[in-house]
């Protein structure tokens, strides 16, 4: 592998897996912040969506981050 396809999407895909994973860890856990995390990670990949043009990528982390959001949200509700 060159080191060119390593840092195509300037890293911005490297920022996206490390968000995703610390979601994870932080859901997990049963962290909120894991919901503000995985979408900064959503975000990440729907830039990497528009920059390698997948449509089906942007769509579906669009439709991810809505339902973080959602989860987010009805997190703060519950007593």
């Amino acid at each position: 592998m060159e080191l060119e396809a390593v840092w195509r999407y300037a890293g911005i895909d490297w920022l996206a897996m490390a968000l995703t994973l610390a979601a994870i860890y932080l859901l997990g856990n049963q962290s909120r912040a894991g919901f503000t995390t995985m979408m900064g990670g959503n975000t990440c990949w729907i830039v990497v969506g528009f920059l390698s043009g997948s449509m089906a990528m942007m769509l579906a982390n669009l439709v991810f981050l809505t339902m973080n959001a959602r989860g987010w949200l009805k997190w703060s509700a519950t007593p």
